[in-house]
């Protein structure tokens, strides 16, 4: 019987209760998922303290000895289980704050434990909190032979004496519950070829190291695995939509596009606005339908060079679009085509939520009939009512804030899908790029248009705010605008409003005569747009917010972004907030404000926003110290980012091995259909079989 269709409860030490409590903390719901729960960190077990040697320095330590004595002390939530333990060299305090007397009953007096825990000092004693107790017999000092592998446990699990060492003796159950060798999910020939280690071993050593060696082979090898066969999924996909789904072909730079290039273009194109525009013109011209990824920081000239792509539509005959996910970024994008177009016979219109009635009947009869040649929109651009004469380039703007589903719907607005541009101004790791984008071809802008400034960034404290408001005042009176940017995080989202209510407060005290607006997530669309536009016109001077101002404003004149609480901010969000500031020709600061009180991780990404300006060196260390669960947008993005072992952050020679590991394997054979390649079909099949194909949607 395969494992994936065993109950937990056949394990010896699981029962019903266990085994509802890892369906629901952990998701596991049978013996298959409970050998892919994969430890966290190792500690080598191999050697056995006297007290006398132990310290407070030391992690982890495990002694041997006896429990002398017993004693509650303290009432109420204070209370605690002291226990007194010895070995015969010195003496070691063991502490308890729940379980009390469960622990006061289990553990008796006078007999040989082996006691394994991090040791702490109180005065001239030294204590281990919640030790790991187990009778010193053979079964416990199997534990000590080696390497121990540690398993994360939810605080309820903890609560019901489910901690790493009880998921540790589950495995121990599995595996000795298993007569015959774990079936290989790799062919023969790939094992061979690269020097694989086999999945049963793979999976032994890495719950139960023989050593540091082996556990670096089982892991590489698992690693490899689960890398190698999303790549897999990732590049079949694509090779399948790019056989199946033809595209308009280009064939003509016309005179939309020269006349635009030689009279209307506000300045010279930097080298890499050249090069991406070459590598859109070589993809929009072939017979396949172009899906294209655009990065660039913000800035950069994305917008233009998605204006000159959209001429090239328009120069063969067909219309374009351009999808953003606020009405404020959609009204931006509309206020600068229109302005570059200036008075070019090409017929620009805006579609929006706030578009009236009337204006839309208009608006879909110009469509239908060709009038339109650029349409410029929020996700109304979706509805089935938008219909278009002969659509052949679709643009999304920062496309992570759309669902799939709802860009999947632009390609139905042709007879065949259009060609597709996603422009992005979050900068992707490499990584994350051939994971989340890997079915994408992937162009980046990494210059900025001459004139532009690099933001300065500076790090101050927040005891010095007197010499931060004359600085504000010396920029506002020579003309500029200031944001002032607040944190919202969830779990503190009560605090943080009343924290951005104070500091609206208290900023329009400091400056008396200056304008303040401010902005928050939870403002009605209309008031937020409203508040949002006076600060566009020049009418508000300071706009105080929170994160909503991220993406896609554009006030050239804002020359100052001051973070409140710097320090709760990802490097990424703290990154596209100072994007916002710098669009001008003036000198901008981004002021990063923080306590004293610095986490080691805190001021780690505060020194890294002031040492660099480059977006993709920052979002590389955000992938490093955040991972991709946490990186915005990603669980939109339709990629399973259900890695078990591989760290995206840090296995990036291994995913770039097993993407052309996978290549390789397609090229020889698209359809997997070879015998040799059943296993992999197969395997590759119960991976991702069930999942829908966002690998066809852009």
């Amino acid at each position: 019987m395969k494992l994936s269709s065993l109950e937990l409860t056949y394990l010896r030490g699981v029962g019903t209760a266990r085994a509802e409590l890892l369906k629901k903390e952990l998701q596991i719901f049978n013996q298959e998922q409970m050998l892919y729960y994969f430890p966290y960190k190792y500690i080598d077990r191999s050697r056995i303290y006297k007290i006398s040697e132990l310290n407070a320095n030391m992690p982890y330590v495990q002694v041997s000895g006896r429990i002398i004595s017993f004693k509650i002390i303290g009432e109420g939530r204070a209370k605690r289980l002291s226990a007194g333990f010895t070995d015969g060299s010195g003496l070691l305090e063991l502490v308890w704050f729940k379980g009390l007397k469960y622990t006061q009953d289990r553990y008796k007096l006078n007999q040989e434990y082996l006691v394994f825990g991090r040791p702490s000092q109180y005065g001239t004693r030294l204590s281990i909190a919640h030790p790991d107790i187990d009778p010193l017999n053979e079964q416990s000092l199997a534990f000590t032979r080696g390497l121990q592998a540690f398993y994360n446990t939810t605080e309820r699990m903890k609560s019901s004496f489910m901690n790493s060492k009880a998921i540790q003796k589950i495995q121990i159950s599995l595996f000795q519950s298993l007569t015959a060798p774990i079936p290989e999910t790799l062919p023969g020939f790939l094992l061979e070829k690269l020097r694989l280690m086999s999945l049963d071993k793979s999976l032994r050593e890495v719950h139960f190291p023989s050593d540091n060696k082996s556990l670096e082979k089982a892991r590489y090898r698992l690693k490899f695995e689960e890398l190698f066969y999303l790549q897999l999924h990732i590049l079949r996909y694509a090779r399948k939509r790019d056989k199946k789904f033809k595209g308009y072909p280009f064939t003509r730079i016309g005179d939309y596009f020269n006349t635009f290039y030689h009279k209307y273009l506000p300045f010279e194109l930097t080298d890499a606005q050249k090069r991406v525009l070459k590598e859109i013109r070589i993809n929009v011209g072939g017979q396949s339908q172009m899906n294209r990824l655009l990065q660039g920081d913000v800035g950069s000239g994305k917008t233009l060079v998605a204006l000159m792509s959209m001429l090239m539509a328009a120069d063969n005959g067909y219309q374009a679009c351009m999808m953003a996910p606020t009405e404020i970024l959609a009204n931006q994008h509309y206020a600068t085509l229109c302005g570059l177009l200036g008075d070019m016979p090409l017929k620009v219109a805006l579609l929006t939520g706030s578009t009236r009635k009337k204006e839309r009947e208009i608006l879909h009869r110009e469509l239908v009939s060709g009038e339109i040649h650029f349409l410029v929109g929020t996700h109304a651009l979706i509805e089935d009512t938008v219909q278009f004469s002969n659509l052949g380039l679709v643009i999304i703007d920062e496309q992570h804030r759309f669902g799939v589903v709802q860009r999947s719907k632009l390609w139905t607005k042709n007879t065949m899908p259009p060609h597709v541009l996603v422009m992005t101004a979050t900068p992707i790791p490499r990584t994350l790029a051939m994971t989340v984008y890997g079915d994408l071809e992937v162009s980046v802008i990494d210059e900025l248009p001459p004139g532009r400034k690099p933001v300065q960034t500076l790090h101050r404290y927040d005891n010095k705010l007197a010499a931060l408001y004359a600085f504000m005042r010396k920029e506002l009176k020579a003309g500029r605008q200031i944001y002032v940017v607040y944190p919202l995080i969830e779990e503190s989202e009560k605090m943080d409003y009343k924290n951005l209510q104070d500091g609206y407060q208290h900023i329009c005290e400091a400056f008396p005569g200056i304008k303040v607006g401010m902005v928050h997530g939870k403002m009605k669309s209309a008031d937020k747009d409203e508040q949002m536009l006076r600060f566009v016109k020049g009418e508000t001077r300071i706009l105080v917010a929170t994160t909503v101002i991220e993406v896609g404003v554009d006030v050239s004149n804002a020359s100052m972004m001051l973070i409140q609480n710097a320090e709760r901010f990802g490097l990424s969000q703290l990154h596209q907030l100072r994007g916002r500031v710098g669009r001008g020709a003036d000198q901008s600061y981004c002021v990063l404000l923080t306590s004293y009180k610095l986490s080691d991780e805190g001021r780690k990404r505060i020194e890294i926003m002031v040492s660099s300006n480059d977006g993709f060196e920052i979002a590389e260390a955000d992938l490093k110290m955040r991972g991709p669960g946490d990186l915005e947008g990603l669980q939109q993005s339709g990629v399973p980012f259900d890695l078990k072992i591989a760290d995206l952050g840090k296995d990036v020679q291994i995913l770039e091995y097993a993407r052309q590991i996978a290549g390789e394997c397609l090229e020889k054979d698209p359809d997997l259909s070879l015998p040799e390649n059943a296993l992999m079909a197969e395997e590759l099949k119960k991976r991702y079989g069930k999942k829908i194909n966002w690998g066809a949607i852009s």
